[in-house]
């Protein structure tokens, strides 16, 4: 076994033997080939989020959204919806029930309204529209800064990913993240 050992390192030796000009010039241009292979693609730094009111069209589909909320919890035959942490139960138990299946994206981002209703009265946090280098989107932002919360999302990715959801464990979580931000979150 030394011996075939011993003859391949001889044979790669005497093959990729290089004169020292040429291994500067071998050791620069793999550095340039690892730069290009692991270096950023895009020079330029990725642009802030840029934040803005809703229009009345945004407030009008995130309206809609609730709506979709309030009569699946009509038909369950829970009390109405209020924005406030007393809707925790409600939400949790239309996703317990599996209400909207994990299919319904568009249904389960509406439960995401509902709950993103409760950030706001629990945190300093409010609706509005952000655009990135993807889309512009509802969002609760918080307070001026470019910190963003997205609630539309928050709740329908964990269950298509079907991770179970605890929609008070998601309020303190969300709440112990902001504290590291801002001591003084409420």
């Amino acid at each position: 076994m030394p011996t075939i050992r011993l003859r391949v390192v001889h044979l790669l030796q005497r093959r990729f033997c290089v004169t020292h000009r040429n291994s500067m010039l071998t050791a620069t241009l793999m550095v340039g080939l690892l730069g290009l292979l692991f270096g950023q693609s895009n020079r330029h730094p990725t642009p802030e989020p840029k934040f803005s009111e809703l229009s009345e069209d945004d407030a009008a589909r995130l309206q809609q959204q609730r709506a979709v909320v309030a009569a699946a919890v009509k038909r369950s035959g829970a009390a109405s919806l209020t924005g406030t942490k007393s809707d925790l139960p409600v939400l949790q138990r239309l996703i317990d029930d599996k209400v909207f299946k994990k299919s319904q994206t568009y249904e389960l981002q509406c439960l995401g309204v509902a709950f993103g209703d409760v950030l706001t009265k629990e945190l300093p946090l409010r609706w509005m529209m952000v655009t990135d280098e993807y889309s512009t989107d509802p969002t609760l932002r918080y307070k001026k800064t470019t910190v963003q919360i997205n609630a539309l999302t928050m709740i329908s990715k964990r269950i298509e990913r079907d991770e179970h959801v605890d929609v008070s464990e998601l309020l303190r979580m969300t709440r112990e993240q902001l504290a590291q931000i801002s001591p003084t979150t409420r």
